[in-house]
């Protein structure tokens, strides 16, 4: 019986709850943003403060350890952290405290605020850079002068008064400028620990309060120049990392904007109504009008039409689908009515267990240890012991006062104070991502770089990435013309993608008389005065393609012997060439598809890949790369469909076409322009390099240091001659990372 429905369009509105807090609000009763679903309590939080694969430590294992925790995860490119629990065996309010007595703030968790928080955090770095480049440019002129009357052209009293310019500069300057310093540092003390900032904001403060006393003493020596130097450069290194890290990943949003927010049910009095798509509810009867994504996972109880499914093949051929067929969440429907039954809810269906893949594999990588974070590791405790003992030594041992002894505590402080290792990675990924952008490669995150850099396998998509995404008349030859222009004259009048081969194969002509799409089927029309179809095997008389390994279609004339149309998915022209400079680079490279194995096979043959698999679906992508790196291989993912997003967020690092869906670029670390493979060796290339450098700039900062605190240490260098030797080395690490900027050809 054909349903007819009568439509009444109504307002979804919100669904019964909380409105989420905003991205500054405390979360003081967590109670109400617990998620209860089969006997399991879950919690999603928004984290603020965490930047770090130790602060995911720090956090999982804090909130593990709660009685009654069974699981705790935190997503740092999101700032989520998710923990379950079993019923009622642990308190959603303890979940909150321990975040917090771990030193970060929590809220509930909306993805909107943590990108603004995001935002804010950037601006605030941008302007204290901004000051502190200000106050240090105008010190160091006011520093200038006084060094140049330093042979008795100026008097006591003028460079008295130069030093207060200078105060009256660089106090509340440093006061603005250090706060992302001073505010970290105060927040790791309250907690009873010590993070790279605590060094940094006593070397500031020391180095100003020392200056401050000697100005008012009307001493010869001050060393505000210093102090805002040290800020400045800091802040350099504190803004170019962040723009990096600021890049989240979006990419399971991006996929959950595939599931129709809306969705239109029929009621049981036949009436259809606009509902949202989270009140949907197993059994419930909807409506799929042509261009309507399926909101929920269900069945096809009537009707007849083309469905797109590349979401679960990653194959952009539309799938012909009637009664009786299984829809799947995101599944869009090309051509003609549809009514399904749905078989679950939006938090139940393909695509949020999709969207639960990709975070499962964001966490994964935001596990990773950056070369900055290995380094940054050791520097705390060095340094403070290193300035503690110095003014042990002078104080107690050698009596030299309380002046000298702090003096040259603090120029330790200031000259091993972390430019040059600030820096290191910063600049070299700065130098990098550029190079690359003009390659056509975009960057999505500095520690990217360095996993490219360690890959050792890669896996390739097949449709859309080794291929150009677009059907093939591959027959075209054995077609006489004659036929081939008639079956054109049918395809013109549809937009089906194999209609649109034939006739890009056939070139420009005319449109068949009377012509029809009959969907699920194919064409009907007349052609030069006779009756003819396009389209299935048994609708144009051939036998049927049960099992057919290949794409095709059928072309016949009334009466007339049916032609066979093959089809197959181009290889893109430098595939070959780019597999094999792959494997010169040591890389062992693996092609996983959805497609069918006929298709699979031939593209592995053509391009001499060994080791191939064809019919895989997401989870099962998903899956062989986690065992992949179970054995210890660190994979790079090349993929461009959305049943490629959750592989590409799971595998070690990945790269996406810019042609890629949304979502699958979201989750990609990189994504290359243009209409080959070549960038992906170019990015492979190039990231190997910087880690290089990277490597680099940290010997030399620890050479530096090596050098130079024995000199501070035993009162050979000033606070200002330690800021210029840190200024130093700073420049020393950026013009390491410039070589990477090398011209082509040139040997970087």
């Amino acid at each position: 019986m054909t349903t007819t429905a009568r439509f009444v369009e109504e307002s979804p509105g919100c669904p019964s709850g909380l409105e989420p807090a905003s991205e500054a609000a405390p979360v003081a009763d967590p109670a109400p943003f617990v998620r209860r679903k089969d006997g399991r309590s879950t919690l999603e939080l928004a984290v603020f403060g965490a930047k770090c694969a130790g602060c995911i430590a720090k956090i999982e294992g804090g909130v593990s350890a709660l009685p009654g925790v069974e699981s705790a995860r935190l997503n740092l490119s999101t700032g989520k952290l998710s923990v379950s629990w079993r019923a009622n065996a642990a308190e959603p309010k303890a979940v909150v405290d321990k975040v917090v007595s771990l030193g970060y703030r929590a809220a509930p968790f909306d993805p909107d605020a943590a990108a603004r928080e995001k935002d804010v955090e950037g601006r605030k770095l941008l302007r204290c850079l901004a000051v502190a480049g200000f106050a240090a440019a105008n010190v160091m002129l006011l520093s200038i002068a006084v060094w140049a009357g330093e042979n008795g052209e100026m008097e006591t009293t003028t460079r008295t008064l130069f030093h207060w310019l200078s105060a009256v500069i660089a106090l509340p300057a440093a006061a603005y400028a250090g706060r992302p310093f001073f505010e970290s540092a105060v927040s790791a003390l309250r907690k009873g620990r010590a993070n790279m900032d605590v060094p940094i904001s006593l070397a500031v403060l020391l180095a100003l309060g020392l200056s401050l006393y000697e100005t008012a003493k009307g001493g010869v020596d001050a060393y505000f120049d210093a102090s805002m130097m040290l800020l400045f450069f800091l802040l350099i290194g504190r803004f170019l990392d962040h723009r990096l890290r600021a890049k989240a990943r979006d990419a399971a949003q991006d996929l959950l904007a595939l599931q129709s927010p809306t969705a239109t049910r029929l009621d049981a009095d036949n009436m259809a109504r606009a509902v949202a798509a989270r009140e949907i509810r197993p059994g419930d009867i909807l409506l799929l009008s042509p261009g309507d994504r399926a909101p929920v996972d269900g069945e096809i109880i009537e009707g007849r039409s083309n469905v797109d499914v590349s979401l679960v093949t990653g194959e952009s051929a539309p799938v012909a689908m009637q009664t009786g067929a299984k829809l799947h969440a995101g599944a869009l429907n090309l051509s003609s009515r549809l009514v399904m039954r749905a078989s679950a809810t939006t938090d139940d269906s393909l695509l949020a267990d999709l969207a639960r893949l990709i975070e499962a594999g964001e966490q994964t990588k935001s596990r990773y240890v950056r070369l900055a974070d290995k380094a940054a590791s050791l520097y705390v405790p060095i340094v403070h012991s290193v300035a503690l003992a110095t003014f042990g030594v002078w104080y107690f041992l050698v009596d030299a006062g309380l002046r000298v002894s702090m003096t040259n505590a603090i120029a330790v402080l200031i000259i091993t104070c972390p430019c040059a290792l600030g820096l290191a990675a910063p600049a070299v990924q700065v130098v990098a991502t550029s190079r690359l952008f003009r390659k056509g490669v975009l960057v999505k995150s500095g520690d990217a770089l360095e996993r490219l850099a360690k890959a050792d396998a890669i896996i390739f998509d097949k449709t859309g990435t080794l291929t150009r995404g677009r059907q093939r008349l591959a027959n075209a030859g054995e077609i006489p013309a004659a036929t081939l222009e008639a079956a054109a004259k049918l395809a013109r009048s549809s937009r089906h993608p194999l209609s649109r081969a034939i006739v890009a194969a056939a070139g420009p002509g005319v449109v068949a008389e009377h012509a029809v799409e009959h969907h699920g089927f194919g064409v009907e029309g007349v052609v030069d005065g006779r009756k003819a179809r396009l389209g299935a095997a048994v609708w144009c008389g051939a036998p049927a393609a049960e099992g057919s390994a290949q794409t095709e279609t059928w072309f016949a004339f009334e009466g007339g012997a049916p032609t066979r149309f093959v089809f197959e998915d181009e290889l893109r022209a430098d595939a070959g060439a780019v597999v094999r400079a792959l494997e010169a680079r040591g890389l062992s490279v693996t092609i996983l598809s959805g497609d069918l194995q006929a298709p699979a096979a031939r593209i592995a043959a053509q391009l001499g890949v060994a080791h191939w698999r064809a019919r895989v679906t997401p989870k099962e992508k998903t899956a062989v790369i986690e065992a992949l790196a179970e054995r210890g291989a660190k994979t790079a993912m090349v993929g461009d469909g959305l049943n490629d997003a959750p592989s590409l967020a799971a595998a070690y690092v990945s790269l996406s076409p810019g042609s890629a869906a949304d979502a699958s670029q979201a989750a990609a670390d990189f994504v290359y322009q243009g209409d080959t493979l070549a960038p992906v060796v170019d990015a492979v290339d190039i990231a190997r390099k910087a880690r290089r450098r990277m490597i680099e700039n940290f010997a030399f900062a620890a050479f530096y240091n090596l050098c130079a605190v024995p000199l501070a240490a035993f009162g050979f260098v000033t606070p200002l001659i330690a800021a210029l030797a840190m200024s130093g080395s700073s420049i020393a690490v950026t013009l390491n990372a410039l070589r990477l900027a090398a011209p082509a050809g040139a040997k970087p």
